[in-house]
């Protein structure tokens, strides 16, 4: 076995070989398949904890209680793969490589023979690391320490490597109106009050109320349900509005922009908008994120990262094919994450306002309006009644996590 340096390298005596990375935290480990430009082919290179198998690449979890690992499988790689860049960052949010020394341990993945190891030296304020990389030279397959760190964490390796480039941009929404915050009055109980798909519970409206006598400047935290009926509605934290509108059809297509701007002048705010579906049962489907930009067939796709928050606009707009979406597919949680550790106290004018897709049409709105310490914030979520209609309901409710993977279950509890 041979302790390797930086920039040193060694060929590979097996076909199979398994790169474990362990530390004293936790880390997220994944692998790129990289082409000869240095950069992926689609976000299906990108080998993680949400998709943990790709062609002659796999990831394996240590649960917390060992490392995880990188399984590169040199014989079954496609065509044009020339290089497999091995990445780490530490799980918890926030945290850099300060006083952390990972170690890498190549070994035969068939036999478990020891072939090297690679402690990167002189690590600092580094939130991720491309810590080894299996790469071919002159038809010989072989072993390169790297030790290269990143101070914006896992998006900026994503993004000098392709994994965040959106090959076809979203179209962008139709010139808004802004109007005043009013929104209508809730609606009469229907006879039999509609059945929601959670758990088998019921979803009970709240009882009828009159019409105010002028237009109230918003509703109360708490109303019950609306709809669409008298246009736009902007919506406060915990309220729910149905998105039908009389006399027209269900929705069929719909976008979720999110938007947020820099607290502070000159600083730039990385956040990373995602969606994460679940099933009847709250049990978790897939999640739709910088990393992976389509999922259930296509039927949610994500427009792409944005490293910096500036511009006006949406920052990052998810398409939900409401008509495409899976049969089992009834709950959808949208969130916001600061993957490089920046709290929610460093973001101003964070929004999420759903679109029709088909008529460019806001619909609802939703404005954050307080702020957290915090590196995740659960945004919105819809659910989808078993008529069919779906319910938008504002959440804002924040969480510690700088990734997707740690808003699973939190979300999952918000339904």
């Amino acid at each position: 076995m041979t302790a390797m340096t930086p920039g040193s390298n060694l060929p590979l005596n097996a076909v199979r070989v398994t790169v474990d990375v362990a530390a004293p935290v936790r880390l997220d480990v994944s692998g790129l398949l990289l082409t000869a430009d240095g950069k992926v082919r689609s976000d299906a290179d990108f080998i993680f904890y949400n998709q943990p198998a790709g062609p002659g690449v796999s990831y394996r979890s240590g649960g917390g209680s060992a490392p995880d690992s990188i399984t590169v499988d040199t014989g079954a790689l496609p065509p044009g793969i020339e290089r497999i860049v091995v990445t780490a960052s530490p799980d918890a949010a926030g945290q850099t490589f300060q006083g952390v020394e990972p170690t890498a341990t190549v070994r035969n993945a068939d036999g478990g023979s020891l072939i090297a190891t690679f402690t990167p030296p002189q690590l600092g304020s580094e939130t991720a690391l491309v810590v080894v990389e299996v790469y071919q030279r002159g038809g010989v397959w072989k072993v390169r320490a790297v030790g290269q760190g990143y101070s914006n964490g896992l998006a900026g390796i994503a993004t000098d490597f392709g994994v965040s480039v959106e090959d076809e941009p979203a179209p962008p929404a139709a010139p808004v109106t802004v109007v005043p915050p009013v929104p209508p009055a809730p609606p009469a109980p229907p006879t039999a009050p509609p059945v929601s798909p959670w758990l088998g519970g019921a979803t009970t409206p709240a009882p009828a109320a009159p019409a105010p006598a002028a237009p109230a400047p918003a509703a109360p935290l708490g109303a019950g349900k609306i709809n669409l009926d008298k246009g736009r509605v902007n919506l406060q934290k915990n309220q729910t509005v149905s998105l039908v509108k009389g006399g027209r059809p269900l929705l069929s297509q719909v976008k979720m922009g999110l938007g947020w701007e820099p607290a502070f002048r000159g600083k730039d705010i990385d956040l990373d908008a995602s969606v994460i579906a679940y099933g009847p049962q709250r049990n978790h489907l897939d999640s739709c994120y910088f990393g992976k930009l389509s999922i259930l067939n296509g039927s949610i796709k994500h427009s792409g990262d944005n490293l910096t928050g500036e511009g006006a606009g949406d920052d990052e707009v998810i398409v939900v094919d409401l008509g495409r979406l899976p049969a089992d597919a009834t709950g959808l949680v949208f969130t916001v994450n600061s993957f490089s550790g920046q709290k929610f106290t460093e973001v101003a004018k964070a929004y999420c306002r759903l679109i029709d897709a088909a008529t460019g049409e806001e619909l609802v709105r939703f404005d954050l309006t307080g702020a957290e310490p915090q590196t995740g914030v659960m945004m919105a979520k819809l659910i989808k009644q078993f008529s069919g209609e779906w319910e938008m309901t504002a959440l804002g409710d924040f969480v510690k996590s700088r990734t997707v993977r740690g808003m699973v279950k939190p979300a999952s509890q918000a339904l």
